[in-house]
């Protein structure tokens, strides 16, 4: 059997707690690659189907708002969404009115918008359809491993801590990469200190416990080293208490509804800037499955987004020309509101792509229209463009993966061109100080 640092963590870290964590002090450190100049990917994965006909509107096609009644986004009043520049062919298209930070990163050139794009299978399981996108497939048969597991192993990622998920678990997306790791606070990833009296013993008990060469004892090794690795890195104050994360640049993340999100951003951005050599992270962001109450509940939903991922990018303002955010979930809603004040499961949605090596400022697809003929199945947003057309560029021409084919098997789709290649000119947006549009 083969134990890896990410199950070695997850399942037996109670087991080298209670042998507290004095004997991090005596191990030698790994050397990690060189990961100092490595693009860094960060996945938001939006739980539940997001309804990406609300977040980015058709707000003047007659067929989106004879179905969506109150839940629709208008072109005017109250609930008018927020116009902005550049978009496809098809329609008038508003961002939701509580998108406003959005809006900003959008007019900074930052920030892409893609439509009618998703998962091809025609799955309206949430289990499925996540299965199949993390595992970066379109149709059955789950792989053993996920995409980013294939694209790290693809490129050799190492470092102290190359993968991170913010949360308690590593998704499946992650799966199959030995080194990824799941924390949710850098500064609680740690041995547990139960007796000071014991800690040279302890020290020398576990120096020798995974002294050896076994599976066992190699990941117990190495997660004691990225152990220390993080906990030196952890800014501390005279009395050696780690000194809580300030963000820079005036960003203040959010409270409330994003306060989760929020939260697992500021995980990561402590992480990237600990210099622990991340390469990607994933974020969760759940509660999208809105079958009732669409009206109250997905409002404060995209202000929570909106809001964590302008806090988050203004906070690594020094990391602009490494840092790429993708923003995905696993469907989108149906056209035609329930009966509950709700949206069901549907097919076609919206991913955003963030960061200084994105041409941001405009929005990419084909807009297939919402007449009955052009929905899938009638019902829903038809896909014109493969998300794994979005994740494979952004791999190639950031993540500097060229073989994609093995990241997602059978894949040929062709670029949209919303990524910079490197050699490549960039129109570099601002990166302090992001105008704030106020409506």
């Amino acid at each position: 059997m083969t134990l890896s640092r990410r199950n070695f963590v997850v399942g037996c870290s109670a087991a080298i707690a209670a042998l507290t964590g004095g004997a991090v002090r005596g191990l030698a450190f790994a050397q990690p690659g060189d990961t100092t100049h490595r693009d860094i990917l960060v996945v938001v994965f939006l739980r539940g189907g997001c309804d990406g006909l609300s977040l980015v509107a058709p707000v003047n096609d007659p067929f989106y708002r004879g179905a969506r009644g109150d839940l629709r986004v208008e072109e005017s009043g109250q609930n008018a969404g927020l116009r902005f520049g550049n978009p496809i062919p098809g329609a008038d298209f508003r961002l939701h009115p509580r998108a406003t930070p959005l809006l900003s990163l959008y007019i900074n050139r930052s920030l892409a918008i893609v439509h009618a794009c998703g998962l091809r299978n025609g799955t309206r399981s949430h289990f499925e359809a996540m299965d199949y996108m993390e595992g970066g497939i379109p149709e059955s048969g789950v792989p053993a491993n996920g995409w980013l597991a294939r694209y790290l192993n693809g490129i050799n990622a190492s470092g102290y801590l190359p993968a991170v998920s913010a949360s308690a678990r590593i998704p499946f997306s992650m799966t199959g990469f030995n080194d990824a790791a799941a924390l949710t606070d850098p500064g609680a990833f740690n041995l547990s200190w139960n007796s000071w009296r014991y800690r040279s013993q302890l020290d020398q008990a576990l120096d020798s416990f995974y002294s050896g060469d076994s599976p066992v004892q190699r990941a117990g090794r190495t997660t004691l080293t990225t152990i220390a690795r993080i906990n030196e890195r952890l800014p501390r104050d005279s009395q050696g208490r780690v000194i809580p994360y300030t963000p820079e640049n005036g960003a203040v993340y959010p409270g409330g509804r994003g306060a989760s999100l929020g939260s697992a951003l500021r995980t990561v951005a402590g992480l990237i800037k600990m210099d622990v050599g991340l390469i990607a992270a994933t974020v969760d962001y759940g509660g999208w499955d809105t079958h009732e109450g669409q009206s109250w509940i997905f409002p404060e939903l995209v202000a929570g987004l909106s809001e964590a991922l302008y806090a988050f990018y203004n906070d690594l303002w020094r990391y602009h020309h490494r840092l790429t955010i993708v923003v995905m979930s696993e469907f989108g809603r149906r056209l035609k509101a329930n009966r509950s004040s709700g949206t069901d499961h549907g097919h076609g949605n919206v991913m955003l792509a963030l960061g200084e090596g994105i041409r941001g400022g405009k929005m990419y697809g084909v807009w297939p229209g919402l007449a009955t003929e052009q929905l899938d199945n009638g019902v829903d947003l038809a896909i014109t463009t493969d998300y794994r057309a979005v994740l494979s560029e952004i791999l190639v021409k950031r993540g500097g993966h060229q073989a994609v084919d093995q990241v997602f098997p059978g894949f040929s789709g062709s670029p949209l061109g919303l990524a910079y290649a490197p050699g490549e000119t960039i129109e570099r947006p601002q990166r302090v100080n992001l105008p704030l549009v106020t409506r």
